[in-house]
């Protein structure tokens, strides 16, 4: 290493670390939902000056807004690029890319507040809330082993993930397997869809193992942390039911992900052309895709029927699930909102799921949650609009991809304008923290925020 970089190295450490400990203090001190805020958006402050360095970058000059795109992109696990990351970022760079799709995809406190229980029986009282606050959990959850479980989880999934993705990726003849394999990896589990390969994985569109690999990591983690925890405490006979919220995350994963797969095989004319189990595991994969916000893909999106944009937009939006790591409304609070549509026409006067009444907090939350996200959506579209020259359909479901923090693109990202990209940029930040969040965060004292029950939204 030459000796100019060396102090630069060790200056930009000391500068992190202070930074880090300010984090930690400021977000003992306000309101959990400010605290998520800020603390999302620090991490894009920090990955944004880390991908600035010339270590970092592997052409001799990345704009300053394609680097906070790609900072952005990578702390919202979103997955849009405005450049290729493999040829315009060193090995240095990429790494920086995934450290922040994984501390972000799986809350940016969680790794910290695993540190601190290793050392101690129980975390701060503000460090629990805020907790509490980025993983949307229910009241009867354990904070302390909820946060050891997600950490221990994570690294056992994603190890999983490496070895068979390494072993498929090596049978496949793909160029440095196991690099290749430890980063999509990461990148699936935490829905961020970012690849070390330009075309996403079209490649490998009628691989069936790199495919299934791929799809069970994103499901994992779209799923969300809720619902293994639940399971294993059923399984471990600390419960006797699970709860509302996992069973709703499960059914509506389940559902979305047969109809959308369904009406892409039928309706998509775009792989007609293929084998019945090509066209099947193509038409699974981008409904996949969509639906856990991963935003891989295998098929042109850009020469897809409109109709089959449409169902992708849809799934888009409803998106994964709380706790996990991908975006969108959440699963729980469309099924909400269902459930609320479902009891008006029956004449009901409480909405509920499975014999179970939604408790009226967390409608409201649904209600509001979905509203604030439809609206941030119409105003970036209107915006993009304006400042772009693409059209409306492509224009929309860039929009839709970046609040949902999925990360699909019809082709036009990369032909943004510097306006349009930092459009773009507020949009995936927004999605990635929730509308509701960002909302609570701006105008809700500390004291004024809802409790917790037993139904995550």
């Amino acid at each position: 290493m030459s000796a100019v970089r060396q102090p630069l190295l060790k200056r930009g450490r000391f500068l992190l670390s202070r930074l880090f400990r300010r984090i930690t203090f400021f977000s003992g001190r306000v309101a959990p939902a400010r605290a998520v805020f800020w603390g999302y958006l620090s991490y894009v402050v920090i990955g944004w000056a880390l991908l600035s360095l010339p270590i970092a970058q592997a052409v001799p000059q990345i704009a300053p807004i394609d680097n906070l795109f790609i900072a952005a992109s990578a702390m919202s696990t979103t997955g849009l690029v405005t450049i290729s990351i493999a040829d315009n970022y060193s090995l240095f760079g990429q790494l920086v890319i995934l450290a922040l799709i994984q501390i972000c995809g799986v809350g940016f406190m969680t790794f910290g507040s695993f540190i601190i229980l290793s050392r101690r029986p129980d975390l701060p009282p503000a460090r629990t809330e805020v907790t509490r606050a980025v993983f949307s959990l229910p009241g009867s959850f354990n904070v302390f082993r909820f946060i050891k479980g997600v950490v221990l989880f994570t690294l056992v999934i994603e190890s999983i993930g490496t070895l068979l993705l390494w072993w498929a990726f090596t049978a496949a003849g793909s160029p440095r397997p196991l690099y290749n394999a430890f980063f999509h990896s990461i990148s699936a589990f935490c829905t961020a869809g970012f690849s070390t390969f330009n075309d996403s994985f079209s490649s490998f569109s009628g691989n069936f193992w790199i495919n299934g690999i791929i799809a069970a990591l994103s499901y994992l983690g779209a799923i969300g942390f809720i619902v293994f925890i639940d399971y294993w405490r059923r399984f471990r006979r600390e419960t006797t039911q699970v709860t509302l919220t996992s069973r709703i995350i499960l059914g509506a994963t389940v559902w979305m992900t047969i109809i959308g797969t369904i009406l892409l095989f039928l309706g998509e004319p775009t792989i007609t052309a293929l084998s019945p189990v090509d066209r099947l595991l193509a038409a699974f994969f981008q409904c996949m895709t969509a639906m856990t916000t991963v935003g891989f893909n295998t098929i042109d999106l850009g020469a897809l029927s409109k109709a089959s944009v449409l169902i992708l937009t849809v799934l888009m939006i409803i998106g994964a699930s709380p706790s996990g790591t991908g975006g969108g409304v959440k699963s729980t609070s469309f099924t909400a909102i269902l459930g609320v549509v479902r009891s008006a026409l029956r004449g009901e006067r409480q909405a509920s799921f499975s014999g179970k009444v939604i408790p009226f907090e967390r409608i409201w939350q649904a209600i509001a949650n979905t509203t604030l996200y439809l609206l941030l959506l119409t105003v970036g579209v209107y915006l993009l609009d304006l400042t772009e020259t693409a059209s409306f359909d492509k224009i929309f479901f860039e929009a839709a991809s970046a609040i949902g923090t999925v990360g699909l693109s019809m082709g036009i990202t990369s032909s943004l304008s510097d306006l349009g990209k930092f459009i773009v940029v507020i949009l995936m930040i927004g999605g990635r923290i929730g509308p509701l969040t960002v909302g609570m965060a701006l105008f809700v004292r500390k004291e004024e925020e809802p409790a917790d029950n037993d139904l995550a939204v």
